[in-house]
């Protein structure tokens, strides 16, 4: 019988020095996560541009439209210059109605030559002094008055507007009581109040 071979355990020295050395460099994978902060690291500074340039044109647009918004605020805003004229216009109306009007006087001459006509050939004094000097002096303060009334309710518009200079309200309500003792002495004398007619001694 053959003898069974024994196995011999090789030497750990011997073995080392048997087995070729076989370096395995293993390759490191990229640090994707470095370079893509790498990269947005770049890639900020030039979006922080675009923002500020951004931030830049949004501003101006906002102070354009700031601008345009100011400048139509300013046209559609009322100018005071029609309150101004009318409060003056008021005062004018009330010193006329006071002091007479060449209307009046007009319209007085008319009644007059419609009296001279009316009362015929020979008028008695009663007649002459009702048709050709009342009804004459009564139609001049009809007019007065109604000059009176408007530089009144002139004046009172003015005073109720929203719109105005701090000068109109003074001369608008001076035109509202020139307008109100106009009407006053025109209404006392279309009445005969302050002086009345001239009668004839029986």
């Amino acid at each position: 019988m053959n003898p069974t071979p024994k196995t011999q355990t090789p030497d750990p020295d011997t073995a080392e020095a048997l087995t070729p050395e076989v370096t395995l460099t293993k390759a490191e994978p990229k640090d994707e996560s470095r370079a893509g902060s790498a990269e947005e690291r770049d890639a900020v500074p030039a979006a922080g541009e675009d923002t500020a340039a951004a931030d830049d044109l949004d501003g101006q647009d906002d102070d354009l439209d700031d601008d345009d918004l100011d400048d139509d605020l300013l046209a559609r805003r009322p100018s005071g210059l029609g309150a101004a004229a009318t409060a003056i216009v008021s005062v004018c109306l009330g010193i006329v109605a006071l002091t007479g009007t060449w209307t009046g006087r007009v319209v007085a001459e008319r009644e007059t030559l419609v009296g001279q006509i009316t009362s015929g050939q020979s008028p008695t004094p009663a007649q002459q002094i009702s048709e050709m000097y009342g009804d004459a002096w009564h139609a001049t303060a009809a007019v007065n008055g109604v000059v009176a009334l408007l530089a009144l309710l002139i004046g009172a518009i003015v005073l109720a507007l929203p719109q105005r200079a701090s000068w109109v309200r003074p001369v608008a309500v001076a035109g509202a009581v020139l307008g109100f003792l106009g009407l006053l002495v025109s209404i006392g004398m279309y009445f005969d109040l302050f002086v009345a007619l001239p009668s004839v001694a029986a």
